[in-house]
């Protein structure tokens, strides 16, 4: 008994040395966690050191911390969110997975296969990993980005697509009269288990969580996190959806709860731990000894069908009016295959549509996607960045006071003003073209470069400058910009153009001493043409531009206060009132302000 317990014990040893040894020295190489872990894995597993036989028996274990970090995206993403993204779970991710699903078919049929074998070997490889691009985004920061948000709802999709392509796995079957169910039973019993998630969560959890917080026991808190958790990944895998699916419901559902964040940190620690085992536990199921017999079979399908879904992906990025940077970004992170692969090959074998040489063949070309995936990323990171940035930044052999990044249509006038006033500046741009002109035709010294990079704003002299005027329209390079030069130089002070009323209050939040709104200065002077057109006096026209202007700013930063990057606008209540309280605010003082007016003119009259 003693031995069986310090077996056990070696097991659990050799896990987390493992990880603890691999991730740092990948993440250090600049490789990624992903690949510490599957390569830790490989080390430890049945065809390494042979410390662990049984793989799936962990694999089922760590694919729970696929399902806890579904649940935890979920609590961060509001069903209003949600809905604003259907186009993009409906449209974009249909019509990926049917463009992969189509071309790797007649890619691995072009191989000698039937086209059933074809298809499901096909289907394995176009459900996308949810773990390894959900870790890969989280590690970029990139989740609540564009591309990050159309990433998300592509996996979404994918996970759906499990239901009815692991029914459609007993019509293909040669036992298929024996093995279908019931169209009612496969359809009915995954939309049962859905809305009984669904009641659940709107009307049962809320309820659960007010009355075990009466009670001021943590522990029972987490435990009743991990139920919610695991019990809708359950439900929903007793009904034939993805565990996943499950918890990203129940998350979404709590996504507006009170008790929001204490269940995001309740469950933080496992969802962590669990998702690291799952990678060792992926990287444990590669087969070494299928990889060295058929190295030549392995190698050309991961090559070829790693291609085949890098140029369908980018191809539909771009047909969606993604950009080039985007698609090919998005194409990166999405070519390969996923864990649901696992499942719907045991499902094929068992059902006798595949054999277990195929299995075997298209499992080890699965998990060396997985592998090889994050070296893909790398390699298009680097040649976006080569595509950016041709020609090195310029060095900056002059340093001024000020310091203007951008000379777009709305520097060039900051800049005209200033210099007319008799300062100098120090003048950055990434725009090859303009810095030519400035610099050649028009004299105006202008150096090239990307500003966001902090090296630059060194050499530009940013310890030192009394102002730095930030003029682009990139709102997050602007903060990155500005979030640099304050911890460099806490007394500098920033003028910043703002790019609409989110950016402004994101602005507020850095503490910029002035935020120019782009277009809120030719908005008012364009309503001001309004009323003079309209028949009010030129003199009154000031005074309503005037108080609107002063109200207007006043009442902005009231409400950047309330402003939460992670709640989208028209959700945030808090938010919502205080616009709605300023509206009438602005309304009743500028009606008060013409009352006036009109009272002191036929005063003047009579008198």
């Amino acid at each position: 008994m003693a031995a069986e317990h310090a077996g056990g014990l070696i097991q659990v040893v050799a896990l987390l040395g493992a990880a603890v040894v691999a991730v740092p020295l990948f993440k250090r190489l600049g490789l990624g966690s992903v690949l510490g872990y599957l390569v830790a894995g490989v080390a430890i597993g049945p065809f390494g050191a042979g410390l662990f036989n049984d793989t799936q028996a962990v694999l089922q274990i760590a694919e729970l911390g696929v399902v806890i970090f579904l649940f935890v995206i979920g609590l961060e993403m509001k069903p209003a969110q949600l809905w604003h993204l259907r186009k993009q779970i409906f449209g974009v991710g249909a019509l990926q997975v049917g463009v992969a699903l189509a071309a790797l078919t007649a890619v691995i049929t072009a191989a000698g296969y039937p086209w059933k074998t074809a298809l499901v070997g096909a289907a394995g490889f176009v459900l996308t990993s949810t773990a390894v691009v959900m870790s890969a985004l989280g590690e970029r920061n990139m989740l609540s980005g564009k591309n990050g948000q159309s990433m998300v709802s592509v996996l979404l999709f994918e996970d759906l697509m499990i239901v009815p392509l692991l029914a459609l796995i007993p019509m293909l079957s040669p036992n298929q009269a024996e093995s279908t169910k019931p169209l009612w039973q496969a359809v009915g019993t995954p939309l049962l288990c859905l809305a009984a998630v669904v009641f659940a969560g709107l009307y049962l959890l809320n309820p659960l969580f007010r009355l075990l917080a009466r009670f001021k026991a943590r522990e029972v808190m987490t435990a009743a996190a991990l139920f919610v958790v695991l019990g809708s990944a359950l439900l929903m895998e007793t009904g034939g959806l993805s565990m996943a699916m499950g918890a990203f419901v129940a998350g979404v559902l709590l996504s507006e709860s009170s008790f929001r964040h204490q269940l995001e940190a309740d469950v933080e620690p496992f969802r962590g731990l669990l998702l690291g085992l799952f990678f060792l536990a992926v990287g444990m199921s590669l087969d070494l000894k299928v990889v060295w017999e058929n190295w030549q079979t392995v190698l050309l399908g991961v090559l070829v069908l790693v291609d085949a879904a890098f140029i369908c992906i980018y191809a539909v990025a771009r047909l969606t009016k993604s950009s080039h940077q985007e698609a090919l970004e998005r194409a990166a992170m999405m070519a390969l295959g996923g864990e649901f692969a696992f499942v719907l090959y045991g499902a094929a074998v068992q059902q006798g549509v595949i054999d277990s040489g195929f299995n075997a063949q298209m499992t080890a070309v699965i998990v060396l996607s997985m592998a090889l995936n994050p070296l893909l990323v790398m390699a298009a990171d680097k040649f976006l960045s080569v595509r950016k940035e041709e020609r090195p930044a310029d060095e900056i052999d002059e340093q001024h006071p000020v310091i203007l990044v951008g000379m777009g249509r709305f520097g060039q006038i900051v800049r005209q003003v200033l210099s007319a006033a008799g300062y100098r500046l120090t003048i950055i741009d990434l725009d090859e073209e303009l810095v030519s002109g400035f610099s050649n035709v028009l004299d105006i010294k202008t150096y090239f470069g990307d500003a966001s990079r902090p090296e630059l704003l060194v050499n530009a002299g940013i310890e030192k400058a009394e102002l730095l005027i930030v003029a682009i329209d990139d709102p997050e390079k602007s903060l990155q910009i500005i979030g640099f030069a304050r911890s460099i130089n806490p007394d500098i002070k920033i003028v910043a153009r703002a790019y609409d009323r989110m950016h402004t209050y994101r602005l507020y939040e850095k503490g910029v001493e002035e935020i120019v709104r782009e277009t809120f200065d030719s908005a008012v002077r364009s309503s001001k043409a309004a009323l003079r057109q309209l028949g009010m006096p030129a003199a009154l026209v000031e005074e309503v531009g005037s108080l609107y202007f002063k109200l207007n700013r006043t009442g902005m930063e009231r409400a950047a206060v309330l402003y939460d990057p992670d709640i989208p606008s028209f959700t945030n209540q808090a938010l919502i009132d205080e616009v709605k309280r300023q509206n009438r605010y602005e309304y009743e003082t500028v009606q008060e302000l013409i009352g006036r007016y009109k009272m002191d003119n036929q005063a003047d009259g009579d008198s």
